[in-house]
């Protein structure tokens, strides 16, 4: 496949073409449910080959994508491109800005510890089955399931600069749940909880030694049926690190992904509340908050060499203490925003157009241990695992609920609360934060599931996050 990407490279060399990258990518991916103890699904798709071929003419971009990888259908395919930047440039009144950058060659092929995709299958079945069968032994547990999916990609990306690149990574997302009915409601526990995606085989399965925590889930969510909820209008929370990735995946990631801000996602997944002035002035949390992009991790799901439109990975500060500096930007929107290019140009499959996505999405952590964040705190809620969210089309006003929290007094854990639930302003909520944990309590939760773009895309990224204390949270509707 490497000579067909090259081939169809200097295909792309022709008169009156700017700039051309082409992409081809093989997909695999598997997937294993179990339901109340019993298998319920096995699924896979294999050898998912796709196309992508971008170009840069009469200052427009076009992009054209296929399935199809005889010669007939990529010639088309290169016209079709073309054709949709010729016929673009017609309502464009400015020309697309594009910086030609040093060409890269490369190769990224990780190792995962088990191969999921070499192991026996029977192997994995068995392996999820036990904690099937752990999960299904309670009269008071009505419902549970067992889910895992696996996934292993090859791409190869080449441009017209002289950008050769190939990588291929493995993704892993396991996960379980169990509902506890006394007839008169219902309460639920999962775990590793929603933000469950982590880079490598099926080791990351293993790792999350599901089959010790379910007696654990089970007896919480028994003891959520009677548990109380906050009754009061505001605490403090300190927030755990599953639900703290998606809180920063809602209301800073897609905040600061900067099509937005050009109206590039209005008719689907919303608009943003930053505007082009606030960047290098706007205050977005308190002085402890520092968020940043990082594609150049290998631990995260966002690792890559270069982009899907060739820039490289790097790090790039999205807030620095708490002072809104950059976006998230393609080359086009770095250039109306006068910042480098982020490194965040990205398609789920060849066949996709690129778009501005998260990669590993993080929140810099503080000092000491989660203990340490209890022990300092008077009275408030440690809270995690994601229930339910809503979050306006601006990336502005929220309500996250998670499935479970402790009441903490006097710096000790004392009972559990069920659903607490809590609202906010986004840069009110971030100017809140007043406590996060340190590295020891650091590491990376993402998601297979990020949607974005028409047609849909569902990305893989990650957000490295320790835990944090948000102070003086409103948690009651009544407040």
């Amino acid at each position: 496949m490497k000579k067909l990407v090259y081939d169809i490279v200097n295909k792309l060399d022709l008169p009156g073409i700017t700039y051309a990258d082409v992409r081809f990518t093989d997909t695999d991916t598997q997937s294993i449910y179990f339901e109340k103890g019993n298998l319920k699904h096995f699924g896979f798709d294999l050898d998912s080959q796709a196309l992508g071929i971008r170009v840069l003419t009469d200052g427009c971009w076009g992009f054209a994508g296929t399935t199809i990888l005889n010669s007939n259908s990529i010639d088309k395919t290169i016209k079709r491109a073309i054709s949709n930047a010729k016929i673009g440039s017609k309502f464009r009144s400015d020309p697309v800005a594009f910086k030609k950058l040093n060409a890269v060659q490369d190769s990224f092929l990780y190792q995962p510890e088990e191969d999921p995709f070499q192991m026996d299958d029977k192997e994995k079945i068995d392996y999820l089955e036990k904690i099937a069968r752990k999960l299904n032994g309670n009269e008071q547990i009505v419902y549970s399931y067992v889910y895992t999916e696996l996934y292993r990609q090859y791409k190869i990306f080449a441009n017209t600069i002289g950008t050769f690149v190939d990588s291929m990574i493995y993704d892993s997302m396991p996960m379980m749940y169990v509902l506890a009915s006394n007839g008169k409601e219902s309460m639920c526990r999962t775990f590793p909880g929603h933000m469950n995606g982590r880079r490598g085989g099926f080791e990351i399965v293993r790792q999350q030694n599901m089959e010790v925590q379910t007696e654990e889930i089970i007896e919480e969510a028994i003891e959520l049926l009677s548990a109380p909820r906050i009754e009061e209008e505001r605490a403090d929370i300190i927030i755990g690190n599953g639900h703290l990735a998606l809180q920063l995946h809602e209301s800073v990631g897609h905040a600061t992904e900067a099509d937005r801000i050009f109206g590039k996602e209005i008719s689907y997944a919303g608009k943003t509340f930053i505007k082009p002035e606030m960047l290098g002035n706007f205050r977005y949390g308190s002085d402890l908050v520092n968020i940043f992009s990082d594609s150049t991790n290998k631990a995260g799901m966002g690792y890559h060499i270069v982009d899907d439109e060739g820039t490289p990975g790097t790090i790039v500060d999205i807030v620095k203490n708490g002072i809104l500096v950059d976006q998230q930007t393609s080359q086009e929107t770095a250039a109306l925003l006068g910042v480098k290019p982020s490194s965040n140009m990205l398609a789920s499959y060849a066949d996709d157009i690129p778009l501005i996505r998260m990669t590993n999405f993080c929140l810099s952590p503080g000092t000491g241990s989660l203990d340490d964040l209890i022990k300092s705190t008077e009275n408030g809620y440690y809270i995690d695992y994601t229930k339910t969210w809503s979050i306006d089309d601006n990336r502005h006003n929220f309500q996250f609920t998670t499935e479970i929290g402790w009441k903490i007094k006097d710096g000790e854990l004392k009972h559990i609360v069920k659903e607490p639930t809590y609202f906010g302003i986004t840069p009110e909520f971030w100017a809140s934060c007043d406590g996060i944990c340190g590295e020891e309590e650091w590491e990376f939760h993402g998601t297979f599931h990020c949607g974005k773009g028409e047609p849909g895309q569902a990305m893989h990224l990650s957000h490295g996050v320790a835990p944090a204390r948000f102070k003086n949270i409103v948690c009651n509707v009544k407040a």
